[in-house]
């Protein structure tokens, strides 16, 4: 007997037949879920990621689900006793129970009719629990008549779907947040470090490093209130639209108080959609939502490129800043250490920008009533927060919390530079300004000795007056 069987417990053996219109399969006699869930695990092993891997899609259903439990519950249509016993097993799902009986993977075709049966599965096996019944006999809780009363995989899976990503973006908020404040702690820091600001890459005019650090934790801010305007965009749900939005088999009455069960449990104040029809076939939030990821990562990548080229070097680059040392970055170079964190950063913006194509084309597949294209939304916005989150939480406490200056080297090449020729041109005019900085370009010459030593056109009283420091970072017009 190998070590692999004698691991195997006599439980996980055992099965349970279940049966649908299809034909009977084995269950797992531990399982929660049912014989649908395990036609859509075998028929769709895709990304290998089951819907287990994002928490939030799981609860989200336990809320979805129990909201609609109650809501039938008190318009008469679902016994009490069941909708009660619904209602406990998915205050499992919400605690976070339960989350190894999710195994349908993210991709699916049937626009998550597997994922939502998974759901109605596994409640209504731990209800049947609660009332003292075994596993797979639905003739007391069934998982379609029961748990899936008045609703459809098209208005159950976008309103967890909408919750979930609710859920979700607020730990990415989170950490957007922290990331803006470290760069606002770090323009605090190099506030009085001088350096020169360049555009196309060339000599412009000179700055503090604080001025570029409080430039990029702005930027950051921004995103968090472009994603926090998102949000309300996704508090608009279809619960209660069943098939296409005609609300058939839903009792009366049913979207309202379902949505406002859902409401009161989430504390989010969710609001039913004016159209059910178009609001079932429609995923323009996502579409939106994919694009402020996008904006989001391009931003990221400007800033890390910025920061991979002002910590280039150490000793032949601009080496302006330096990045705390992670590993070494050579197998070959001995003690060369590369900027691998905005790499990694840089290689997650790309693939959300590849991401975003994804849910764009997926979002323009709809057809007529349906979009059957949303489990592949699902798959690449869930995938694009939670690499987004990682990815700042990275450049946060792994890079930009340990950046040091060089600042006697900053201040150096600002004052060797010909771009500072720029503060004299209210006083000088551009033509000798133009001539000085010429000059210096084919001499070498500094313009420094150009302008003061050698042709007067300052005094060193002026010429210090208009290169201090405070003049240099906030230049006042003097004509």
């Amino acid at each position: 007997m190998t070590q692999q069987s004698q691991n195997i417990s006599p439980a996980s053996l055992r099965t349970r037949k279940e049966k649908d219109f299809l034909g009977e399969k084995d269950v797992p006699a531990d399982a929660y879920y049912g014989v649908q869930t395990l036609r859509g695990r075998d028929n769709f092993f895709i990304t290998g990621m089951p819907m287990s891997t994002e928490p939030c899609f799981v609860k989200a259903f336990g809320y979805v689900k129990k909201a609609a439990a109650l809501a039938n519950r008190d318009l008469g249509v679902l016994d009490a006793k069941i909708a009660d016993a619904i209602a406990a097993a998915c205050d499992k799902l919400i605690a976070g129970e339960m989350r190894d009986q999710f195994v349908t993977d993210f991709i699916q075709g049937g626009a998550g009719t597997s994922t939502n049966m998974n759901a109605n599965e596994v409640i209504a096996n731990l209800a049947l629990e609660t009332l003292g019944h075994q596993k797979g006999e639905y003739q007391y809780v069934n998982p379609n008549d029961h748990v899936n009363f008045g609703q459809s995989t098209n208005d159950v899976y976008p309103t967890a779907f909408r919750l979930a990503l609710i859920l979700r973006l607020d730990s990415y908020i989170d950490a957007l947040d922290r990331l803006q404040k470290a760069f606002f702690a770090k323009s605090k820091e190099f506030d009085r470090v001088l350096k020169m600001g360049r555009t196309h890459l060339q000599d412009a005019v000179p700055m503090s490093l604080g001025q570029e650090f409080h430039g990029w934790g702005t930027t950051i801010g921004k995103e968090v209130e472009r994603i926090k305007g998102a949000v309300e965009l996704l508090k608009e749900i279809n619960l209660g639209a069943t098939a296409i939005g005609t609300t058939v088999t839903a009792a009366p009455g049913y979207p309202e108080l379902a949505t406002k069960y859902l409401s009161e449990l989430t504390g989010l104040q969710f609001t039913l959609a004016g159209d059910l029809i178009e609001a079932t076939s429609d995923t323009g939030a996502y579409v939106l939502l994919s694009g402020i990821l996008k904006r989001t990562s391009v931003k990221l990548t400007k800033i890390c490129n910025d920061i991979r080229l002002l910590a280039s070097g150490p000793r032949c680059g601009f080496s302006e800043i330096n990045l705390p040392q992670m590993q070494p970055g050579s197998s070959i170079m001995p003690g060369k250490v590369n900027p691998v964190i905005p790499e990694v950063v840089n290689q997650v913006g790309f693939l959300v920008i590849g991401l975003d194509l994804t849910i764009t084309l997926a979002a323009s597949a709809g057809q007529l009533q349906l979009n059957v294209m949303e489990p592949v939304i699902t798959y690449a916005l869930f995938t694009s927060i939670l690499t987004m989150e990682n990815a700042v939480n990275a450049l946060r406490g792994s890079c930009v919390e340990g950046i040091t200056a060089n600042a006697e080297h900053t201040r150096d090449m600002v004052m060797n530079s010909l771009g500072i020729v720029t503060l004299l041109k209210p006083q000088l005019g551009y033509k000798q300004c133009a001539e000085a900085a010429r000059e210096g370009y084919l001499s070498g010459k500094s313009l420094h000795q150009i302008v003061v030593q050698e042709r007067k056109l300052l005094t060193q009283q002026q010429w210090d007056q208009t290169f201090s420091f405070e003049n240099l970072i906030h230049p006042e017009f003097e004509p």
